[in-house]
């Protein structure tokens, strides 16, 4: 069961990292942009994917990823706490961090990570 602190976390071990909250849901930023919300209503976590990537997850995974008619318009899915695989997530975090970060915050992480 994957819980909140957990992807907390996960998250704010990035560089530039910010916790937030966003539409009355705990979020979590950097760059001025979302990388994960958590959603209250549902208690789990909303990941940004592309549209492709979440149809694919949704076909072939339906029991640990859903959507909703609220969700369905953007790239987002929702995983369910209990089904969600922690290297998954922490890949997806990592995606979304690295697209969304600045080059010289970036340059930096790679870097440093390189030297251990």
């Amino acid at each position: 069961m994957i819980t909140f602190e957990q992807v907390r976390e996960i998250i704010l071990a990035f560089p530039g990292t910010e916790e937030t909250m966003s539409w009355d849901s705990r979020s979590f930023k950097v760059n001025k942009k979302v990388i994960l919300y958590w959603n209250s209503q549902y208690d789990c976590p909303v990941f940004k994917v592309p549209f492709e990537e979440r149809d694919f997850l949704l076909e072939v995974d339906p029991e640990t990823f859903y959507t909703t008619d609220h969700h369905r318009p953007w790239p987002l899915i929702l995983g369910r706490p209990d089904k969600l695989d922690i290297d998954w997530i922490k890949t997806n975090i990592e995606r979304v961090w690295r697209a969304q970060v600045s080059k010289t915050l970036l340059k930096s992480y790679d870097a440093e990570s390189k030297g251990r």
